[in-house]
């Protein structure tokens, strides 16, 4: 994924940017210039692991398939149809590196979208950021 069209943020920037949102059971509702960073930032640091795993926790099953379509388009992945619709609260697993994917009930008070970077190189992004808001990446 080229970088190009972003701002110069170099990684120890990126990553302060997301450390912000590391251990919070509720991610909070950005302002436009803070949600255009944060993207970029996870944007930035996606870029430079091989592939990610997305952890979402959604109040509705509509809400964290947008979430999973979302995040999945803006790391280049295509995200899986047919998922089921349960009522209520959702955990949603997608692993980029082979599409598997996981959906169910969910009865936990989290939400928000788990990052976790995972690099097959020693050295490369191997971290998990979030939980980062669930419209993130929704215009």
């Amino acid at each position: 994924m080229s970088t190009s069209n972003h701002t110069n943020l170099t990684v120890p920037e990126a990553k302060k940017i997301l450390n912000k949102f590391n251990c919070l059971d509720i991610a909070p509702v950005l302002k436009p210039l803070e949600k255009a960073l944060t993207r970029e930032a996870i944007i930035l640091l996606t870029s430079l692991s091989d592939y990610q795993i997305l952890g979402i926790c959604a109040e509705t099953a509509a809400e964290g398939i947008l979430a999973m379509k979302t995040y999945s388009q803006a790391f280049g992945y295509q995200a899986p149809d047919n998922l089921p619709h349960p009522e209520g609260p959702v955990y949603i697993k997608l692993n980029g590196k082979n599409g598997l994917c996981y959906l169910d009930s969910y009865a936990g008070h989290h939400r928000g979208v788990l990052v976790s970077c995972q690099s097959y190189q020693e050295g490369g992004i191997n971290e998990m950021y979030g939980h980062l808001p669930i419209d993130l990446f929704v215009s």
